[in-house]
């Protein structure tokens, strides 16, 4: 089975100062653009045998197993989603070349690279997301679930209040047009 991806558009939900960056992956609940949702406790399993196996998520560039560029210090689940906190590697130039495009806007949207180990449809025909194999997390130009964003250091309350409201709309337009 081919690696899955879910995309995650960086707001106020994802915090980058500097080199370092934190906040949430994927947001239980929330239907993504491929008419998919995450459950609560999707990721727990998946983290447990990491950590049994000294192993950690991955942070690549657009989900290039070839370009790491830096590291998770912390991925966990919580009450909201996948939470990750960590660092773009300065030594690394995609690392500064990340950092740089966060800071300019040009790059705003986490993804999730993972395997379906268990799901079913809902009872609104979208499929449900119970149980999956989280391999890494990138950043990236466009991701599946526009709530993943990450708000570049600088950007005022009232920026992420109208990025949220055009978000809300784009979203209502897309549901009135059936995609």
């Amino acid at each position: 089975m081919d690696l899955e991806h879910k995309f995650c558009r960086f707001d106020a939900e994802v915090v980058v100062e500097g080199a370092k960056i934190e906040g949430y992956a994927s947001l239980f609940g929330a239907c993504d653009q491929g008419g998919d949702v995450v459950a609560p406790g999707a990721y727990a399993g998946s983290l447990k045998r990491l950590a049994g196996e000294g192993r950690a998520v991955k942070m690549l560039w657009q989900h290039d197993p070839a370009q790491p560029i830096g590291i998770w210090d912390e991925v966990r689940e919580d009450g909201k989603g996948l939470y990750v906190r960590g660092r773009l590697l300065d030594s690394v130039e995609k690392g500064r070349e990340a950092a740089a495009l966060i800071a300019a806007g040009a790059i705003d949207g986490l993804s999730i690279g993972y395997r379906t180990v268990r799901a079913a449809k809902d009872d609104k025909g979208r499929r449900l997301l119970k149980e999956l194999e989280l391999w890494e997390v990138s950043l990236v130009t466009f991701p599946m679930l526009p709530s993943a964003r990450v708000a570049a250091k600088g950007e005022t309350p009232e920026d992420a209040i109208m990025r949220e409201l055009a978000q809300a709309l784009e979203g209502a337009r897309l549901d009135l047009a059936g995609v």
